[in-house]
């Protein structure tokens, strides 16, 4: 019988290594909304206080929505926490992978101090990072620092589609966060492509094409 591997659960030893090399200031950087069609991809930078770090933290995806809420509303009080966007333009404009860099990077400016050294989840670094960086894959299951961003960052962006959800119904994205669900792709065929779809995405493109290609 093959046993899966253990979870591996964030800790703070990447943070308290760097500390240990001289860094005053440790960040933890996540962006989400990447796969999405719609709404403007997030990121967080958030550096934690090494004696008030919450309990419970995770990556964001492994977290209940529920706790997840109560966690980031937990880090806005007891963390610096900087929230940043890349809107659909840029990301249509860049390409999505250039737009996350770029949310991410207003995220670390935002704060009220560069920091030496920003842990960012993902095995590159954006091009135009403010100050040192280490790129660490899957960081949101290694550091707690970046799992707290992960989780700042996604309910940050679940609000903003909630609220777009309001003002253009019928694609669900309160409830799917603007990822291409069967119900959300069909809605774009019933319905069409709002100004808050990405262009540039493929399901989004080919709709447009079809419907100039008909028209034509």
């Amino acid at each position: 019988m093959t046993r899966s591997p253990p979870r591996q659960s964030p800790d703070f030893t990447l943070e308290t290594d760097a500390f240990a090399r001289g860094a005053r200031i440790v960040v933890g950087v996540d962006e989400v909304g990447r796969g999405p069609l719609a709404g403007p991809v997030t990121a967080a930078a958030v550096r934690l206080d090494p004696a008030a770090i919450p309990p419970g933290l995770d990556d964001s995806k492994r977290l209940t929505p529920a706790r997840r809420a109560a966690l980031a509303a937990t880090l806005m009080g007891c963390a610096e926490v900087s929230i940043a966007h890349a809107s659909v333009a840029e990301i249509d404009t860049l390409n999505i992978l250039a737009a996350s860099h770029l949310a991410m990077c207003r995220a670390i400016a935002g704060l009220s101090s560069l920091p030496d050294l920003a842990l960012i989840d993902g095995n590159l670094l954006p091009r135009d990072l403010p100050c040192p960086g280490l790129a660490i894959v899957k960081g949101d299951a290694r550091a707690l620092s970046i799992a707290a961003a992960s989780i700042v960052a996604k309910e940050a962006r679940d609000r903003i589609m909630v609220e777009l959800a309001q003002h253009f119904p019928g694609y669900g994205w309160d409830r799917n966060a603007g990822y291409p669900t069967r119900a959300h792709v069909q809605a774009l065929r019933d319905i069409g492509v709002s100004p808050h779809h990405r262009r540039s995405f493929a399901p989004v493109h080919n709709i447009l094409y079809q419907d100039k290609t008909v028209s034509s």
